[in-house]
C-alpha cells in the first residue's frame, strides 16, 4: 500500500514539474513575442497617420486584403481599409491603389471583391492594380517592391496591423509610411484580443523572415488581371 501511495505522489510531483515547465516556456514564448512587438513598433513610430489631411503625397498606396463576409463582399475592417484608399484618392494624395490579397482558391478571391467595391465608388480602373498573390502581408510587400516596382507607398490597414506591415515593407525596400483605420473602440475587444495576441507571433515571425530567412514569397511571378 505504501509503495502504491509513493508512486501515486512521485507521479503527481512529475505531473507538477512538467506542468510547471511547460507553461515556463509558454510564457517565455508570450514575452518573446510580444518583445518583439514592441520593437517592431518602436522601429516604425515615424511616419504613422490616423488622418487623411496628414498624410503627404504619394503616388501608390498599397491597401492589404483582410478576409470577406460570407456573401463575397469585404469584411468590416476591409471595407474600412478600402474607404480610406478611396478618401485618399479623392483627396489627391495617391494616384494608384495596388489592392494585394488573397487568391488562393477559385472561390475565394479577396482582390475581386476589394476591386468591386472602389470601383463602385467611382475609382478608375486605370487607377487600380491588382495583386492576386498577396496571401500575407510579407508576401505583399515583398511583391510590391520585386514585381510591381513600387519604391515609395502608404499602407493602408488597422493600428494594431500598422507596424509589421511598415516594418516589413521598409525592410524589404519600400520607402512606406501609413495610414492607419480605426480597431479598439470600433470592434469588439475579443475580436482586437485575439488579432492582437495573433500580431504578436506574427511580428515575431515577421523579424526574422526579412532579418535572417529572405524566403521568397509563396509565388513570385507577376499575378496581376486588369479588366
Amino acid at each position: 500500500m505504501s509503495d502504491d501511495v509513493d508512486t501515486s505522489v512521485r507521479r503527481r510531483v512529475i505531473a507538477i514539474r512538467v506542468l510547471a515547465w511547460a507553461g515556463g516556456i509558454a510564457l517565455a514564448g508570450v514575452c518573446a513575442a510580444a518583445a518583439c512587438a514592441l520593437y517592431v513598433s518602436q522601429q516604425t513610430k515615424s511616419g504613422r497617420y490616423t488622418n487623411i489631411g496628414d498624410v503627404p503625397p504619394v503616388r501608390v498606396a498599397i491597401v492589404f486584403g483582410a478576409g470577406l463576409e460570407e456573401d463575397k463582399s469585404p469584411s468590416g475592417m476591409l471595407a474600412d481599409r478600402l474607404d480610406a484608399a478611396i478618401a485618399l484618392h479623392r483627396a489627391g494624395k495617391v494616384q494608384q491603389l495596388l489592392l494585394t490579397g488573397d487568391h488562393s482558391r477559385e472561390d475565394y478571391d479577396e482582390v475581386d471583391a476589394m476591386r468591386r467595391y472602389v470601383l463602385a465608388r467611382g475609382i478608375p480602373a486605370t487607377d487600380l492594380v491588382s495583386d492576386f498573390a498577396g496571401f500575407r502581408t510579407y508576401d505583399s510587400c515583398y511583391r510590391a517592391h520585386s514585381i510591381f516596382g513600387v519604391e515609395k507607398a502608404v499602407l493602408i490597414t488597422q493600428r494594431y496591423h500598422m507596424p509589421r506591415a511598415l516594418y516589413t515593407c521598409r525592410r524589404l525596400g519600400i520607402d512606406a509610411i501609413g495610414l492607419a483605420t480605426a480597431d479598439w473602440g470600433k470592434y469588439s475587444d475579443g475580436m482586437m484580443r485575439a488579432y492582437t495576441a495573433r500580431e504578436w507571433l506574427a511580428s515575431a515571425v515577421a523579424l526574422w523572415r526579412v532579418n535572417v530567412t529572405h524566403p521568397p514569397p509563396r509565388f513570385l511571378g507577376n499575378v496581376e488581371r486588369t479588366p
